[in-house]
């Protein structure tokens, strides 16, 4: 017997992926280092040795992939009509198609390198022959990019998928959609499958697992099916289709008698009729559902005439039930299982091995001889307790009285404390607090004080002693209350200039550069303190003169002090002290610098030209390298790179 276990499936790379592992795979497990010292025959073993790795390492993975995916031919015909749904069937069989033409292709490819480094002449021809027969397989793995990430999103699905035993003991349930299938199976199976007030709440296939007779069984819960042909079905109603054609399953037809999934009961008929082929050689339940709200009995003639072939039919067993009250929830999944366990033993008695095991098997029936009848000989004693028991009343649990109060029922644990006394079982358990009784420091008579506080803030309220009362601001203070609104107002206006100045990030020009210095003029000042509401009258006679302004530095006060520049004669510029370069500095005349830079140059040119080194120019990229390059074991010698 075939189990699918799909979620076993290795993640699919994707293309680039795919290249970087198995080339660097192909770097770490191979030889590392060649000399051209080296016989030529060594130089073409260590190459061919590179080519043949890097060709099996391809072989293998793709091989993994081809093996480890269900072939549809193959697999179960539910689970081949279900990925032909699902995946369609033509892609899913051309993907691997190509995968399989991309593994061939890749092991032609490196036949004929090797066979043509067999006859390479140099350690130049080989590297390029091992190049090309590397870049090729790489190309051919590209384009097979499409592939890849279909059949890794495929895998993603299947694994996703619920893992179903065509075999085994099966219910399968269907019907309209939202007629109570998915809280059918939520009350039978620890299955746990939403629900909610609306159509195609279930889009895939669910199944929940249940025991009858010591006996596992699975239940399938199918989306629902609406009434059109095969062809304008979507992929969620063609899932159901698929398991009802394939799966040897009990099937239970579920039926909403109270029109509540927005489909009448001659649609839900019509239904039944156009899927009842689906239903051949299958154990087959009517289950009418929602009985709560309509029952079979007080349905109206019109509509009853409707389920009146149905009623009819010998065969077909109708029953009802109610998911909400789970009245007759359980007669229904019994009456499922017995069914299917007699269909299955009909089955395997018709099979050619039945009389085989007949043949060995002997069963003994007595006869009867002297037609008296001989009841079973029960002892008085036992007879007495058995009447006793069932004299004596069943205890009523507490889910029992809960069921009966419904929303009124509290929970009340007191009363199982048998220990305590029945006068102190309902007492207040005090609280201790760092080792006192907090009810020993409560005032007894609180409550009573709290009222009669409550009752004076009423008066107090009522006789007006908290109304503030409203104070009239006379000119002065209007203006002043003008003019700090004024000056909040500016103060907001200043505050986000520089945070957007702050933002732009522009780089600050220090005062004794050659930039412009703000113009800053007396009637300016007067005019800005006057619109503040400044009095600025009695400053018509003062002087304002510029000052000597210096440099911010930092370091010791006597360096200061020769920095300070006079900024009202800038063309004196004896006392600024300039820093030379970087370059110039310790070098004593220009023949020596000249010197040294040749140095220099000889120096770099040595590194990059003769050494083949970075140089400063060279531009340098990170390189991050993948981890699976820094595992494994190095021994010595290896970590040198070509």
């Amino acid at each position: 017997m075939a189990l699918y276990n799909f979620k076993k499936i290795a993640v699919v790379p994707t293309s680039k992926d795919f290249i970087d592992i198995i080339l660097s795979k192909t770097q770490r497990k191979t030889p590392t280092v060649v000399h051209k010292q080296y016989k030529i025959t060594r130089i073409r073993a260590f190459y061919m040795r590179k080519v043949k790795f890097a060709q099996q390492s391809f072989h293998d993975r793709l091989t993994q992939i081809l093996t480890e995916f269900p072939k549809l031919d193959d697999v179960h015909p539910f689970y081949a009509d279900l990925m032909n749904v699902l995946y369609d069937k033509d892609h899913y069989k051309l993907a691997l198609g190509q995968i399989n033409t991309a593994r061939h292709l890749i092991d032609n490819v490196a036949r004929d390198y090797v066979r043509l480094l067999k006859y390479g002449d140099s350690l130049y021809r080989c590297k390029q022959l091992k190049r090309a027969a590397l870049g090729r397989m790489a190309t051919i793995m590209k384009r097979q990019g499409s592939n890849l990430t279909y059949l890794e999103q495929v895998r993603q699905h299947l694994a996703r998928l619920p893992s179903i035993d065509p075999y085994t003991r099966t219910i399968l349930i269907c019907g309209f959609p939202n007629v109570g299938k998915s809280s059918f199976i939520n009350k039978i199976t620890r299955a746990d499958v939403e629900v909610q007030p609306y159509a195609f709440t279930t889009k895939s296939l669910y199944v929940g697992h249940t025991d009858y007779k010591y006996l596992r069984w699975q239940v399938i819960d199918t989306p629902g099916i609406l009434d059109h042909s095969l062809e304008e079905r979507n992929v969620i109603e063609m899932q159901a289709v698929t398991a009802l054609a394939h799966l040897r399953a009990c099937v239970l037809y579920f039926m909403d008698l109270s029109e509540q999934c927005g489909h009448t009961i001659e649609e839900q008929v019509k239904l039944f009729d156009s899927i009842k082929p689906l239903f051949a050689n299958k154990p087959l339940i009517v289950v009418v559902n929602k009985t709560d709200i309509v029952k079979l009995e007080d349905l109206i003639a019109e509509k009853r005439i409707t389920l009146k072939e149905i009623e009819e039919d010998s065969e077909l067993q109708i029953m009802e039930m109610s998911t909400v009250t789970e009245e007759g929830v359980m007669e229904v999944k019994i009456e499922a299982c017995e069914k299917l366990l007699s269909f299955r033993v009909d089955q395997k008695m018709r099979t050619k091995k039945v009389d085989g095991i007949l043949n060995r098997l002997h069963v003994a029936m007595p006869k009867p001889r002297d037609n008296k009848e001989r009841p079973p000989c029960i002892p008085e004693s036992v007879l007495v307790k058995m009447q006793q028991q069932q004299e004596k009343k069943k205890r009523k649990l507490a889910r029992d009285i809960e069921l009966e109060e419904g929303d009124d029922f509290v929970v009340n644990l007191a009363k199982e404390y048998t220990d305590i006394p029945e006068d102190e079982r309902y007492d207040i358990i005090p609280e201790i607090w760092e080792g006192h009784n907090v009810a020993d420091y409560i005032d007894p008579d609180i409550f009573d004080k709290l009222e009669e506080l409550e009752k004076e803030e009423e008066i107090r309220e009522q006789t007006g002693m908290y109304v503030i009362p409203k104070i009239e601001l006379d000119e002065t203070m209007q203006e002043i209350k003008k003019l700090a609104l004024q000056i909040r107002h500016k103060k907001a206006i200043l505050k986000d200039e520089a945070r957007i100045n702050k933002q732009s990030r522009k780089p600050v020009i220090p005062r004794t550069s050659g930039a412009k210095v703000k113009e800053r003029s007396v009637s300016k000042l007067r005019k800005s303190m006057e619109n503040l509401g400044v009095n600025m009258s009695s400053t018509k006679e003062f002087n304002f003169t510029k000052t000597k302004q210096r440099v911010r530095s930092v370091g010791p006060a006597s360096k200061k002090a020769r920095m300070e520049v006079d900024v009202l004669n800038p063309l004196n510029k004896a006392r600024v002290l300039v820093k030379p370069p970087r370059n110039d500095q310790g070098i004593k005349d220009i023949a020596m610098k000249k010197k040294l830079q040749q140095i220099a140059h000889r120096a770099i040119s040595k590194k990059v030209a003769k050494m083949g080194l970075k140089g400063e120019a060279d531009r340098f990229i990170g390189n991050k390298m993948p981890k699976h390059l820094f595992s494994g074991k190095r021994g010595t010698g290896k970590t040198d790179r070509r």
